[in-house]
């Protein structure tokens, strides 16, 4: 047999049937299976990358003609994929990553010399190897194990925002340009920087969506997006005050915007894959899963919050406790956030002294969800703030609260002199405890008295909380 075709074959074969045979002795649950779904998948879009930085800086290439998918051969690729993201999960499932870095490196010095004359190394190709160890083979296995253990849930979801990325915005172009013959690619980057900058914004812009959408499921409801990976909690904070089916609404967009940008009429028609698999298999799953999971709560929030069309102001369960601003009284800057938050009537938000916390000294403006997760603070909380106004602030503080974004002008504020100040509680005040809940909110009442801004909340009880200057 000619030895191109054997080492193809090879290539594609062997990792496969390893795959199946390991998969039999295996017997992956559904967690493992998943976790199988999402490493295959982030090896197809970072193998793709590895292949365009390798005909950059020419590390190999690859000696034959016919089945080539960006100048890689096609059954080499889909080989190496399942031999990285398929193998490692299988084989070595209790094995230290770092290890598993270690013997698949170890597989690849000796694989890929063998696989002359249809791979031609070049001198520097140790670092083409490095490179895809660090984008391929280490992000794969992180996302493989830690979703199988259910770990390391905020860099889970952070990875999993990549690999929609990759996929939607990089992989799936890739195949329509290879299927058509035409790469729109080149006709993107011919036009003005000032055109193109303003594009890729507007995409962004529309992809906030689903990323927040991701961070809330992360943060607030301990789970992902993805099936057999779901929130444990039921999800009404954030993005969901708006919409209840932000992911799907954002990921048709951007398909929208990222077909007109790259001029493409297949990636475009993917926004009206994206609408039918969302209002038909997706819709129909979710509501039959969530109205068993939390029954008369679903569809109380079903009722009040619409798939596709975005509310303006924020949706908040009329039975459920209120959040809580805790702000500093004696904090001049602070006031003004306070006044400038109360003046906007925010929905289903209690902004409160922060020397009258319950339980605690604070040092930055404090967010209390009022659910049982964990409170937020400083930028973090004052973005949460704005989600309780309407939709417009709430788009800011979703940007707000995204990771390095808050960081970053979190680091700006306190360099400016606005950083941590200890403020000591009141201990000797009466205080609200988080389990005592007002039985009816109103909206706050604002009067000016002179120079003095009084602002209080009435409870049935008629019990006021303390003025604010």
């Amino acid at each position: 047999m000619n030895r191109v075709l054997l080492i193809r074959a090879a290539g594609l074969y062997l990792p496969m049937m390893a795959a199946l045979l390991l998969a039999g002795v295996r017997r992956p649950g559904k967690r493992q299976a998943l976790a199988l779904l999402l490493s295959l998948l982030w090896c197809l879009c970072a193998l793709l990358v590895v292949q365009l930085l390798n005909l950059r800086f020419e590390f190999w290439s690859y000696n034959v003609t016919g089945g080539l998918f960006r100048g890689m051969p096609v059954d080499l690729y889909l080989g190496w994929a399942v031999l990285w993201g398929v193998l490692p999960v299988l084989a070595f499932p209790r094995l230290r990553l770092w290890l598993v870095l270690v013997v698949m490196f170890a597989l690849d010095l000796i694989v890929m010399p063998l696989c002359a004359p249809v791979v031609v190394l070049n001198r520097n190709w140790i670092l083409g190897e490095a490179a895809a160890l660090l984008l391929v083979l280490l992000p794969a296995a992180c996302l493989a194990r830690w979703t199988t253990d259910a770990a390391y849930l905020s860099l889970r979801a952070a990875i999993l925002v990549m690999l929609s990325g990759g996929f939607f915005l990089f992989l799936l172009p890739e195949l329509i340009f290879a299927a058509t013959g035409k790469n729109s690619w080149p006709a993107v980057f011919q036009q003005s920087k000032f055109l193109l900058g303003l594009e890729l914004q507007l995409t962004a812009l529309l992809a906030l969506l689903g990323v927040s959408a991701v961070q809330e499921f992360a943060s607030r409801g301990g789970g992902t997006p993805i099936p057999f990976d779901p929130p444990p909690r039921m999800v009404t904070s954030g993005v969901y005050r708006y919409i209840s089916n932000p992911m799907q609404l954002s990921c048709m967009l951007v398909l929208l915007a990222w077909g007109l940008l790259l001029e493409n009429l297949f990636v475009a028609a993917g926004a009206i894959v994206a609408v039918i698999y969302g209002a038909g298999i997706a819709g129909w799953d979710e509501d039959a899963d969530l109205g068993s999971r939390f029954g008369e709560r679903w569809r109380e929030y079903r009722a009040a919050v619409r798939a596709w069309r975005v509310r303006w102001k924020p949706w908040h369960q009329p039975k459920a406790p209120a959040a809580r601003l805790y702000v500093a009284e004696n904090c001049g800057p602070c006031s003004e956030i306070r006044g400038w938050l109360e003046v906007r009537r925010p929905v289903g938000l209690l902004i409160l002294a922060a020397e009258d916390h319950p339980t605690r000294d604070l040092e930055r403006i404090t967010y209390d969800p009022g659910d049982g997760s964990g409170s937020e603070k400083g930028v973090a909380a004052f973005a949460r703030a704005m989600e309780h106004l309407h939709f417009g602030w709430a788009c800011l503080g979703f940007f707000l609260r995204l990771p390095l974004i808050r960081q970053f002008v979190q680091l700006l504020l306190d360099a400016s002199g606005l950083g941590p100040q200890m403020v000591a509680r009141r201990r000797s005040c009466e205080a609200l405890m988080p389990t005592q809940q007002p039985a009816k909110v109103e909206a706050p009442h604002v009067v000016q008295i002179g120079e003095w801004r009084v602002s209080s909340y009435f409870w049935e009880e008629k019990r006021a909380l303390p003025i604010a200057h």
